[in-house]
């Protein structure tokens, strides 16, 4: 995969380009995704994912929206959570969305644009992303349109691999991501040019500090992260003004 491979800054000049060869990319992996991530994390995702779910903390029937949901791995995790939630899957990779349906039956799965949401304002009561703001093409927009969805008083929370400002991390991160990522890759979804992608995305999307900042340049407040493992992952959360 060559092209959509830009720094954040960068992608907005060729947002179709971007959106399109990324679209392209989950399509081809979804097959073999969830096992992906369990070998090259050794099942840590699984509590990362975890960890974002219990900081979610929605109240009783609310509705839920679960943004870049892929496979609907944390749908699964809020369905079980809060089983009195009704919740929303999107995702702009359809074939991602269809190999996890089976997970949550009842969810609502929509094939939709980070940046340009077909959702009326205020649809939602929380919000969640996992793994997936970074490959957006233009972040400020997506956030802006989770910011648009949402009532006032909610939460958003966001995983995400951001880029590590901690010398030991990024260095690992950087070896792992080089080397690691595209073997595994190639050797479980014979498509290492996906990985060498999502090794480059973390490698050059925001810093956690960049992204909390740019949550309250959008009009979230009470904006705060975590890293998890070492800041191989972080954890933000952020609210809707009431």
């Amino acid at each position: 995969m060559s092209g959509p491979i830009a720094d954040v800054s960068a992608r907005k000049g060729r947002q179709n380009e971007h959106a399109d060869a990324v679209r392209s990319m989950f399509d081809r992996i979804a097959p073999r995704y969830d096992l992906l991530n369990r070998v090259l994390s050794a099942g840590i995702d699984q509590r990362w994912r975890s960890d974002a779910i219990a900081a979610l903390r929605p109240k009783p029937r609310a509705r839920v929206l679960d943004l870049c949901a892929g496979t609907l791995d944390v749908t699964q995790g809020l369905a079980d959570a809060y089983p009195d939630v009704s919740l929303t899957a999107a995702d702009f990779a359809a074939e991602m969305l269809e190999r996890g349906k089976h997970k949550v039956p009842t969810a609502e799965r929509v094939v939709a644009d980070a940046m340009a949401l077909p959702f009326a304002d205020a649809s939602f009561d929380a919000a969640v992303c996992s793994f997936g703001i970074r490959n957006v093409s233009i972040t400020q927009k997506a956030l802006q349109e989770v910011r648009r969805v949402l009532t006032p008083g909610s939460r958003f929370v966001t995983l995400e691999f951001f880029r590590s400002s901690r010398p030991i991390t990024r260095s690992w991160s950087a070896s792992f991501a080089r080397v690691v990522l595209p073997a595994v890759g190639q050797a479980l979804a014979g498509d290492a040019a996906a990985y060498r992608y999502l090794s480059d995305s973390m490698a050059k999307f925001l810093s956690r500090a960049e992204y909390e900042s740019l949550l309250r340049s959008v009009g979230f407040c009470n904006v705060s992260g975590i890293d998890l493992t070492l800041g191989i992952a972080s954890l933000v959360v952020a609210e809707v003004p009431s």
